[in-house]
């Protein structure tokens, strides 16, 4: 399936929440169900922990030796329970991003292209 024809489905099916203020309100209450559903893979399941800290970078360091002294802070790995929710979670948002662009008759293909022309562009330096 491509991104297009997820986005003329979403198109297809989104009747209740049609209204631009529905649809913001809906991206922002997807976002919080992300962050939830990591957070209780962490407190409530405990499949993954998160160990942060500051990050140590070495003095002198070249920009794209950069990220071998990055770290993520996750620990652990997401049982099955808990990747199927933050999927479940990730796709709901992805619906309303399409739903977004929907109404606004922006292309997600073209976002995308657009995003992906930048970082090609830019590199590791389109993220500093």
């Amino acid at each position: 399936m491509e991104l297009k024809e997820f986005t003329k489905k979403v198109d297809d099916v989104l009747i209740r929440h049609k209204s631009i203020l529905d649809i913001t309100s809906k991206l922002h209450e997807t976002d919080g169900k992300i962050n939830r559903a990591i957070a209780k893979a962490v407190t409530e399941c405990g499949c993954i922990k998160i160990n942060a800290f500051k990050q140590d970078m070495p003095e002198n360091i070249n920009y794209s030796d950069l990220s071998k002294y990055m770290k993520n802070h996750i620990e652990g790995r997401l049982c099955h329970t808990c990747e199927e929710k933050i999927v479940e979670e990730i796709g709901d948002h992805m619906f309303y991003i399409a739903a977004l662009c929907n109404n606004l008759e922006l292309s997600t293909d073209e976002i995308l292209k657009k995003k992906y022309n930048e970082i090609e562009t830019l590199g590791k330096f389109s993220l500093f």
